[in-house]
């Protein structure tokens, strides 16, 4: 029975890539969990009987290093809250917390010294897993800490005199614990608290330099993010529970947005789980992309996703003595290069040449509709061919398209613009360009989610930007990524994306701007 369980998992829950071995790249292996639920998470569990619930998780976590290290990988990511699940409230995950020292003040292997504190089970058994299996891994889980109640009443400090941390733990491959990161971007109904000040956490490895940590919902906002790409860190490691939100943030779309707008590796590993329509997890550089992403009806199970990728540290990459290019030349995994491939800089817009844009008359046959709970102005595209512009106050957008209907069946195109702050389950502040196929053909069905689509298109689609990070996406049919055939930014802030030859019928294409300094306002 066992060998066929072995069996079944190579064949179903591995995706592999690995390409040429090469002195400036690494193996990175991302886990997508099949969570075990508590059936009740809102009933406390006493420390046995949570204990009990999270070893059933982590002997699931326990198979992946030996196939993860047998593949070469020497890192290997586990998601948000996969060793116990979601929906408690703050009292209820009590008995699921572990104390986590920081290992910025003291050292610890917690297989080699398991005596050292108690009630640290899940911390050891991880350690363990890196130990064993020669490998750095990352997991997340529940941490509490004291804090300062006492002594500072007008601290955040909850009643109880305890913080209840969502946190991530980084083993390096002998067991030690080199990194712990608070959440600092909590999402609704989350059970922990929020830490005092943004983290801005990143751990040293010894085969392609430094990572930055975040998780879920942070990618969204400029702490931790953004500051750790403002410092220079360009490999991220992102364990999630992203509940998909179609059209603009589903999970793959968004991730491989991300590491193309911020010029970084992004090392994605998601929650499996239908009812939460929580799906899709990779692995992506600025030149390549490695992912899985499930279709309605699949099978719910774990995925195990491996890729060799280049080191993209500058400091790593200097001292090894080979140049990003050298590495990214021959390194390209599921997607095609952009023009863009091989600049190193802050960002790759930066460098590109400025492209004057044609000048359009505005259409008046425009509407509203809600895209994700923001009023995005629309116009449609009404022709097989054509340029449309769409303005959402002084923000506007332009599309220059050519359509290639298949199969016959009519399907509804606009072109919306966005540019305010949205207010749904967060508030940031937003420029948006979406192209996006309507779920019906009504036009109140534009900015509804859709994951099929069967029309193919070429388009150029630009705007006009008050911000430099600007995350560029293009999602087929069944949300299949497809990679800009070019990107470019000019100097007063134009972005624009080309893209042709698709392979699948057009859901979106998104230049998704993040204006992080009017989140406030």
């Amino acid at each position: 029975m066992f060998w066929i369980f072995v069996v079944s998992f190579f064949l179903m829950s591995v995706i592999v890539h690995t390409g040429p071995v090469m002195n400036s790249s690494y193996v990175a292996a991302v886990y997508e969990h099949n969570v075990i639920l508590n059936p009740d998470p809102r009933v406390p569990l006493s420390r046995p009987e949570a204990l009990q619930h999270m070893q059933k998780n982590l002997d699931i976590y326990e198979e992946q290093p030996g196939c993860s290290a047998g593949m070469g990988a020497q890192i290997l990511v586990f998601p948000e809250d996969g060793i116990y699940g979601f929906n408690f409230s703050h009292s209820s995950i009590s008995g699921y917390l572990e104390t986590i020292p920081d290992p910025q003040q003291e050292s610890w292997n917690p297989c080699t010294e398991p005596g050292k504190y108690n009630n640290t089970e899940v911390l050891q058994r991880l350690s363990c897993m890196a130990r064993r299996y020669n490998l750095y891994v990352v997991a997340n889980m529940a941490d509490l800490q004291p804090c300062p109640l006492k002594t500072d009443p007008s601290s955040s400090c909850p009643p109880d005199g305890h913080w209840q941390f969502n946190t991530n733990v980084v083993f390096s491959s002998d067991g030690l614990l080199v990194a712990r990161y608070h959440k600092y971007n909590i999402f609704i109904n989350e059970p922990f608290d929020t830490p005092p000040q943004p983290e801005i956490i990143t751990f040293e490895t010894p085969f392609a330099g430094k990572f930055g940590l975040m998780i879920c919902f942070d990618i969204l906002f400029h702490d931790p993010t953004i500051a750790l790409v403002e410092k220079g860190v360009r490999q991220l490691v992102f364990p999630t529970a992203w509940l998909n939100a179609l059209p603009l943030l589903d999970s793959v779309q968004f991730q491989r947005a991300f590491s193309l707008g911020a010029n970084v590796t992004l090392l994605a590993a998601n929650l499996r789980n239908n009812r939460r329509d929580m799906r899709g997890s990779g692995i992506y550089t600025p030149f390549s992309a490695t992912y899985y992403h499930a279709q309605k009806g699949e099978p719910e199970e774990g995925r195990l996703l491996v890729a060799r990728v280049p080191v993209l540290d500058p400091l790593w990459v200097g001292r090894s003595g080979t140049t990003v290019e050298g590495v990214v030349s021959s390194q390209s995994t599921s997607s095609t290069p952009t023009d863009s491939g091989n600049c190193h800089q802050d960002s790759c817009f930066d460098s590109l040449l400025p492209e004057t844009a044609p000048s359009v008359p505005p259409s008046s046959a425009t509407f509203i509709s809600s895209m994700l709970g923001d009023p995005f102005t629309f116009v449609l595209l009404n022709q097989t061919e054509g340029e449309v512009n769409v303005c959402n106050g002084t923000f506007c957008c332009h599309l220059q398209y050519r359509r290639f209907p298949q199969g016959g069946s009519e399907e509804l195109y606009a072109l919306g613009a966005f540019a305010g702050i949205h207010t749904v389950k967060g508030r940031w502040a937003l420029q948006v360009c979406a192209l996006v196929r309507c779920a019906g053909l009504d036009i109140s069905s534009c900015g509804q989610g859709v994951e099929e689509a069967e029309s193919k298109m070429d388009f150029t689609l630009e705007g006009k930007f008050g911000t430099r990070y600007v995350y560029p996406s293009v999602s087929a049919s069944k949300l299949v990524l497809e990679q800009p055939e070019h990107l470019e930014t000019a100097a007063d802030g134009t972005v624009t994306m080309r893209h042709s030859n698709m392979t699948g019928g057009l859901l979106t294409a998104c230049l998704f701007g993040r204006m992080y300094h009017l989140d406030n306002e």
